[in-house]
């Protein structure tokens, strides 16, 4: 067999080898409804095992970012693959759809099986966690596009939740109270900032540990995975009468709690009432940035909010306690249009 395409950066074994070593964490994936097609052109899933008398289809497609390159600088790479299951699944679930599978796309420079292994090893761990099936993917070896170190992983989910149960936002009424899941972290939003305010200016070292972040490694720290909702809000799904929902990513609360609300209204959200994550207050402090502009750039400590009447505060936030989750009421939907925060 002829060596022009390996001579070309492109290794055909390599990626058999990746394959190879991949089967096993698909394999830990498998729900009710995915049919066997690793290998296949095409992943498949059975919608009939849902039950549902109008399955509507709710789909999300997104990236882990700039995070990579913390990953690449830590040569840690079996994390990164959650942050992309979870930036799609959390966002599906705000609409009341569960998800039922996803893929995932890797581009590489150089196909190295042993670090493939880990990027799948991720996505499937971030899968198991949203209670969902990797049903296909693809790695693509891309010579010249990418640094043989470099890497990009993006993916594709689909959920699903009866016409009936659709969240839409129209449910929402002002008073309704604003509940909190806290997040893991930064997650996967404003690295760019990050890097220049904590790495490029005040030049600290992702090695290293510091004390303000609890004697922690500043990389590790940055690369905790972005936190998967699907488990808590699934237990609260059909239990009571959840509004409307809004997963904090990009944007912070400023972009994203609006998508949530009908056109008028607004919220009150107070950041003093749950406790602080003190990776922000280290980003703040070494770059300067005030917190409206923190608040428009991170999630701050809330990755995930919904909106519920004040009568179902307690057996929402009693449903979350037995299954060891966190919640906190952090504010109400308002008539003013806007978004004010305190802090």
């Amino acid at each position: 067999m002829s060596d022009k395409y390996r001579e070309a950066g492109v290794d055909l074994e390599a990626g058999y080898e990746s394959v190879r070593l991949i089967k096993s964490h698909v394999a830990r994936t498998k729900v009710k409804g995915a049919i066997d097609s690793i290998g296949a052109f095409g992943g498949m899933y059975d919608l009939s095992v849902l039950n549902m008398k109008e399955p509507v289809l709710v789909s999300g497609t997104d990236g882990v970012g700039t995070k990579l390159l913390v990953a690449f600088e830590m040569d840690k790479h079996d994390t990164v693959g959650i942050d992309a299951v979870a930036m799609c699944v959390n966002d599906v679930l705000v609409q009341g759809a569960a998800p039922i599978f996803f893929l995932d796309y890797l581009a590489v420079g150089k196909n190295e099986p042993k670090k493939i292994e880990q990027l799948v090893k991720g996505v499937a761990d971030g899968c198991v966690q949203a209670e969902c099936a990797l049903i296909g993917g693809e790695t693509a070896e891309m010579p010249d596009m990418y640094d043989v170190k470099h890497y990009d992983i993006a993916g594709f989910c689909v959920g699903a939740v009866d016409k009936c149960n659709l969240l839409d936002g129209q449910k929402i009424e002002e008073g309704n109270v604003l509940i909190g899941l806290p997040s893991t972290g930064v997650h996967s939003n404003g690295f760019s900032l990050i890097r220049k305010v904590l790495l490029k200016d005040a030049k600290l070292d992702l090695h290293k540990e510091y004390e303000e972040i609890g004697n922690q490694k500043l990389g590790d720290v940055l690369l905790t995975p972005t936190k998967i909702y699907v488990k808590a809000i699934k237990h609260l799904l059909g239990k009571v009468d959840i509004k409307g929902m809004s997963h904090i990513t990009g944007g912070g609360f400023y972009e994203n709690v609006p998508r949530m609300l009908k056109e008028g209204q607004g919220v009150t959200i107070d950041t003093t009432a749950y406790p602080h994550k003190p990776i922000f207050d280290m980003i703040a402090k070494y770059g300067n940035i005030p917190m409206d502009e923190m608040c428009n750039v991170f999630n701050m400590g809330i990755g995930f909010m919904m909106a519920v009447d004040k009568k179902d505060v307690d057996t929402v936030q009693s449903l979350l306690k037995e299954i060891h989750e966190e919640s906190y009421v952090i504010g109400e939907v308002t008539n003013s249009g806007s978004v004010d925060v305190k802090w």
